[in-house]
């Protein structure tokens, strides 16, 4: 059956697969049933369960339920409806659960925003999600949001109400006055699953973001099949310092402890010393992040002398995980797998980590098992499936796939013909069912009619201890057509230099054409607000180096 496009309850567009949805059904990756309603069975099951941590909070199943009943009486006492969106620009704090699960009952659509957005970007969002309630901290990192809120709003083409957390603002409403003055809502409407429940931007790093839409099902999907893979279980702890507005931050700490009833542990500012104190303190037994969490809390053991021996998992993605660090959490963290996933906004978690300690290769080498996910590699100028081993453009199909994006014509060429989503990737098929991803498709640098991986180059830089953050990208040259240029970031009083990086590149066994031909190095690399390295700003940076 081919891929429908249909309108869902609040009007939504949205992809719809048949075939795959009957399969999902049936393999029991949709459960067919809302975050609301996982969340009311544990209410009514262990209401005196702590579910949510946050700082020196702990919130109950039975509170935090009964706190989103009033924010969902809210949203009806104003008119809202299935698919409406409201959207938050919180930090991991616990009125971001609240406002999401209030969501849930009502059908309400979520937009989480990432609080480093400002005026011109929260501006884009507000509009073109068309949101209704704004929820905004009144300062956070010494930010004021809610005098953006008040500068914008002559830019907001519809002006939402805005919802003032943990603070207060002129006549914007006050999160706790909002939940001392709404009448909790005592039933639920009825909500389909498979309706839009989710509206995430992506980070933008080319052009302006695309709104990503998901379900209720296509979250469960992936909580339901990572909670098994990594062996954990309901009275396990997971411990969440990434972004409840992005992607891992949110299936982890606003999804999984309804979906796979596990408590977490959230936290608002990143501080390596509090993360690892956190950790000791609730026994976590998992943890998501991006790679520099990961380095911090091996830089804390190493100077603590001390373990996390309660950690069983710890999931790394979201930038580029050097081999090494893998290796040396494994050794600091003796009852852990540290690993490197793979997945996008688009895709959540495509692969799952190695069976054991003993598969640390796989786990360090690696980007994970392909995990209930469809994955074929083409080559990236005819589209042809390259055989296992061969690089190519990464196409996925899974049930925890998005529906696609908010923009019918943003689906045009993100998928193809058989629905598989083209992630951008470059990637292979090593290990039977292991992945290996080698880039981004638009990262490749073509010197002298060579493709050469600007990732291959970037791991054999992170082989140099004094290398913090490395960036590789293509340079203009009139020799070469396209040359290498690196970024680099160094720990504190080290020095780089390039004969150094070009004896690197040969101690990896690399061919000499893939030496950077310049080598720059910087305070920080930009990055987008999940993270992500801004490589189109230093594609433009690296055009001053143009070589001869």
């Amino acid at each position: 059956m081919a891929v429908e496009i249909r309108r869902d309850v609040g009007g939504w567009m949205s992809r719809w697969d048949p075939a795959m949805a009957a399969e999902a059904v049936e393999n029991g990756d949709w459960p067919n049933l809302t975050v609301a309603q996982f969340a009311l069975r544990r209410a009514t099951a262990t209401p005196e369960r702590i579910q949510l941590i946050d700082g020196d909070l702990a919130l109950s199943c039975a509170e935090l339920y009964r706190r989103a009943q009033c924010v969902a009486g809210y949203f009806l006492s104003i008119g809202l409806a299935p698919g409406d969106v409201v959207s938050f620009q919180l930090p991991n704090w616990w009125e971001a659960s609240v406002i999401d699960l209030a969501a849930s009952m009502t059908g309400v659509v979520t937009n989480p925003i990432v609080p480093i957005n400002r005026d011109a970007e929260v501006t884009y969002m507000l509009n073109e999600s068309r949101t209704r309630v704004m929820f905004v901290p009144q300062v956070f990192r010494k930010y004021e949001y809610a005098a953006m809120m008040r500068r914008i709003a002559p830019a907001l083409r519809a002006t939402p109400r805005v919802v003032v957390v943990r603070g207060e603002f002129g006549d914007f409403m006050g999160f706790d006055a909002l939940l001392a003055e709404s009448p909790p809502l005592q039933s639920a409407p009825a909500v389909d699953p498979n309706a839009v429940k989710l509206l995430l931007y992506t980070s933008g790093t080319t052009g302006r973001p695309k709104g990503v839409l998901h379900s209720h099902n296509t979250f469960h999907a992936d909580s339901i099949k990572m909670q098994p893979a990594m062996r954990l279980g309901e009275d396990d702890v997971t411990f969440c310092p990434s972004p409840v507005t992005h992607i891992s931050g949110y299936l982890w700490a606003l999804n999984m402890p309804w979906c796979g009833n596990m408590s977490a542990v959230m936290l608002d500012v990143w501080n390596p010393d509090r993360a690892f104190d956190q950790m000791l303190r609730y026994q976590c037994a998992f943890m998501v992040g991006a790679t520099p969490f990961l380095q911090d809390l091996v830089t804390v053991a190493k100077r603590r002398g001390e373990t996390l021996p309660h950690l069983q998992s710890y999931l790394c993605g979201g930038a580029s995980v050097p081999p090494s660090l893998i290796y040396e959490a494994a050794e600091l963290f003796p009852n852990c797998i540290p690993w490197r996933t793979f997945g996008a906004t688009e895709s959540p978690t495509m692969t799952g980590p190695p069976a054991s300690r003993r598969d640390m290769r796989l786990a360090a080498e690696t980007d994970g098992r392909l995990n209930r996910a469809q994955v074929k590699i083409v080559d990236i100028v005819t589209g042809a499936v390259q055989a296992a081993g061969a690089e190519g453009e990464i196409l996925v199909r899974e049930p925890s796939m998005a529906l696609g994006y908010a923009r019918l014509e943003d689906n045009e060429e993100a998928y193809d013909e058989a629905g598989y989503f083209r992630t951008g990737d470059l990637g292979k098929i090593v290990h039977v069912d292991h992945i290996v991803c080698t880039g981004r498709k638009k990262d490749l640098i073509i010197r002298a009619g060579e493709n050469i991986s600007a990732k291959e180059v970037e791991d054999a830089i992170y082989r140099l201890p004094k290398v913090a953050e490395v960036a590789v990208v293509s340079m203009p040259s009139r020799k070469t057509g396209e040359a290498i240029c690196a970024f680099a970031v160094m720990h504190a009083g080290e020095k780089l230099d390039l004969p150094e990086v070009a004896q690197v590149i040969a101690q990896a066994g690399l061919a000499r054409q893939k030496t950077p031909a310049h080598l720059q190095v910087l305070v920080e690399l930009p990055k987008t607000p999940s993270g992500k390295v801004r490589k189109d700003q230093l594609r433009l940076l690296a055009q001053q180096y143009a070589c001869d």
